[in-house]
């Protein structure tokens, strides 16, 4: 890591929360929910706070779950980030949500944050649906950018340990592949963007090739669960999931492959009119799957 990518990384860090915004205009439902609940759950790489939203309507036990990754490279902690989409899904899907504050760079490096979600998310659906008042086979995972490139790894982690089996995995414009060489081409995800992200996050470059770092890298995606995968358009990201999809459906196990026209890694954003119509999909998958 250059000196430089340290300084970068801190100062996005830090002013994250006061210039991540781009989910605003996206506040559909859930506005109206009281403010999450902390927890701490226990990891391999010690305890890691997540937000519970849990709705109203949710019954007092046997309530799906839905676990949540935010997006940011790898690089920016702000667990927040995607409050608007945690309660829209806890509104409309009447699920309870859990988003985890996973560890970034510099001060974490592959694969601590794959496993600290991997094991919230294996918590939720073992002796956390307990605390929860969750239903442990009705967990669904999913994140948007490297949150989505999580939850595939997630997804992946659960399957060869046997941890717990996900009811379904939601992928956003996520990152599948870390190894590959970026697209050069105008759009949000530069390549200098990937290389600061494998710099810092991902410093052994003979482990990017793993699966549970680049999931599109894995032999087989047999016996993973069914999956919504949503890509954009213009999206530097956009071979990388549909790739992913197309592999996802030969198997069996795509839920929905859905792709927003003419637009960048914002791709909800960038049109909201539409992205009403995709969420709301979305969260009926996520009801389907896991609702009590």
């Amino acid at each position: 890591m250059r000196p430089s990518d340290w300084l970068h990384v801190r100062l996005g860090r830090a002013l994250a929360p006061l210039t991540v915004r781009y989910g605003e205009p996206l506040r559909f439902a859930g506005t109206d929910l009281p403010r999450p609940r902390r927890l701490r759950v226990p990891t391999r790489h010690g305890a890691v706070p997540v937000l519970v939203h849990r709705p109203p309507a949710a019954p007092a036990t046997g309530a799906g779950a839905y676990v949540h990754l935010h997006g940011g490279a790898f690089l920016m902690r702000h667990v927040r980030m995607d409050d608007w989409w945690c309660r829209y899904v806890a509104a409309t899907a009447e699920v309870v949500t859990v988003a985890v504050d996973f560890a970034v760079a510099p001060r974490a490096t592959y694969p601590v944050a794959q496993e600290q979600c991997h094991d919230v998310a294996a918590w939720v659906a073992g002796e956390g649906a307990a605390v929860l008042g969750t239903d442990p086979t009705r967990v669904a995972v999913g994140g948007f950018s490297s949150g989505g490139g999580l939850a595939a790894s997630v997804c992946l982690q659960a399957r060869d340990l046997g941890s717990f089996a996900p009811a379904l995995q939601v992928l956003g414009v996520p990152a599948l592949d870390i190894a590959a060489e970026p697209a050069h081409r105008p759009g949000m995800i530069s390549p200098e963007l990937r290389a600061l992200v494998r710099r810092v996050y991902f410093p052994d470059a003979a482990r990017r090739v793993e699966p549970y770092a680049s999931p599109l890298r894995a032999t087989t995606l047999a016996g993973l669960p069914p999956a919504v995968v949503l890509t954009a358009e213009r999206d530097t990201l956009r071979e990388e999931g549909d790739r992913y999809a197309a592999r996802l459906a030969a198997e069996g196990l795509l839920a929905w492959h859905d792709t927003t026209p003419g637009v960048d890694h914002y791709f909800l954003t960038e049109d909201p009119a539409r992205a009403r119509v995709t969420m709301a999909r979305t969260a009926a998958e996520i009801a389907r799957h896991c609702a009590a």
